[in-house]
């Protein structure tokens, strides 16, 4: 039987190894231009915007909104087949409309991938963002219902 220690764990490069970091401390932060100030998402050496090559990670409410979401359905990796159905969603952050990340929606930060029973999702429902530790590995940023 499969077991949540397989599921698939990010893989850090170096410009995305500092929001791990952040996630690690329970911060949400996104890199942001220095010279022009627009956030981006994901993380890269130079600004899409203005081009420049400084930046900084700037702290986030860690809210946002359901933008979009899909329910995965078989075949699936054998450690995500025993806990479909489950929910990927796409948040847009509050302070960064442009930005969206990628997660899953979970009744707590250590829920399984199942918690959430999709018929509560819907786009534009407000979220925060939680922080889960991978057995031997990364924190990934998961998302809870602002008002469940």
């Amino acid at each position: 039987m499969s077991t949540l220690n397989e599921l698939l764990r990010p893989v850090p490069d170096e410009d995305g190894a500092p929001f791990f970091d952040y996630a690690a401390r329970g911060e949400l932060r996104v890199q942001t231009c220095t010279g022009c100030r627009e956030p981006r998402f994901p993380p890269r050496p130079c600004c899409p915007h203005c081009q420049s090559f400084d930046s900084l990670w700037t702290r986030t409410s860690g809210r946002g909104r359901i933008w979009s979401y899909v329910l995965p359905h078989p075949p699936l990796l054998p450690a995500y087949a025993a806990q479909a159905p489950y929910n990927v969603i796409l948040v847009e952050l509050a302070e960064a409309p442009r930005i969206r990340l990628v997660g899953n929606l979970v009744e707590s930060a250590d829920a399984a991938l199942d918690s959430v029973d999709p018929e509560r999702i819907r786009i534009g429902a407000p979220v925060r963002a939680v922080f889960h530790r991978m057995p031997d590995g990364p924190t990934v940023v998961r998302w809870l219902l602002e008002r469940p």
